[in-house]
């Protein structure tokens, strides 16, 4: 006799008979709670624009952070738990470390994001015979890789099973769905990074609840030339206002 869906979804690698693992589409709804992240990849560069969520006028918004410096030509967007997402990007920047210590050369965005998901996939109940490393629950975060490789603009999406993908446009967080939707209606190959930057604070001001500005939205763009570079508030709010 088949066990209820509670007691499925209780053990964290255990499957369900229907082949489902409970535990990891609880950890992918969570990023539906998080803060939207959108970003899109163009001829010319990657865009990433973020919605920050200032939850409270006495907050120092500068010190909430959605886009990382992961590498000099590896940049990083997250949506969901950000004590999470803090681990994954330390493993991320480890991996490009070491990488260019052994390699002396810069680590590709692919393997960048294959040495992540690894570490995103590694839970259980207990560790198979190294002192228990394995993590007890997935991680409930979402990242989007945004990368130069030999001159080529890459956007990768890793999510909590461990998949990684590559795309042209993704968004992710709470307003995925319709940024998503809407990427699909006005995304071409051929429009430029200023376009890019355009569509992607478009999207997020469909999406979001609060009015757009410098304070609640961060811009990055990854280019051949600049590589890894943030936008200033003043830049934002320049962006900003000439959407309206």
């Amino acid at each position: 006799m088949f066990l209820t869906r509670s007691e499925y979804d209780r053990g964290v690698n255990t499957f369900s008979p229907e082949g489902r693992l409970f535990q990891v589409e609880y950890a992918i709804e969570a990023i539906k709670l998080g803060s939207t992240a959108i970003g899109i990849c163009t001829t010319e560069g990657v865009v990433l624009a973020v919605e920050k969520r200032i939850t409270s006028p006495l907050m120092v918004s500068s010190t909430v952070e959605k886009i990382v410096e992961v590498d000099k030509h590896i940049g990083c967007a997250t949506s969901g738990l950000m004590a999470d997402a803090r681990t994954l990007i330390e493993r991320a920047r480890v991996e490009c470390q070491n990488h260019w210590f052994v390699y002396n050369e810069r680590m590709s965005i692919e393997s960048c994001a294959q040495a992540v998901s690894t570490l995103a996939i590694q839970f259980g109940d207990s560790g198979d015979g190294d002192g228990g490393s394995a993590m007890s629950r997935p991680f409930g975060v979402a990242i989007l890789f945004a990368g130069i490789e030999d001159g080529v603009p890459q956007l990768w999406h890793m999510d909590p099973s461990g998949t990684y993908i590559q795309y042209e446009a993704k968004a992710i967080g709470s307003g995925s769905e319709g940024a998503q939707q809407n990427l699909k209606d006005n995304y071409t190959k051929e429009m430029t990074l200023e376009d890019a930057i355009k569509l992607s604070l478009n999207t997020l001001k469909q999406v979001m609840e609060e009015k757009l500005s410098s304070t609640n939205v961060e811009v990055m763009t990854m280019t051949p030339e600049k590589q890894f570079y943030m936008f200033g508030k003043d830049e934002v709010e320049k962006q900003i206002t000439e959407l309206a």
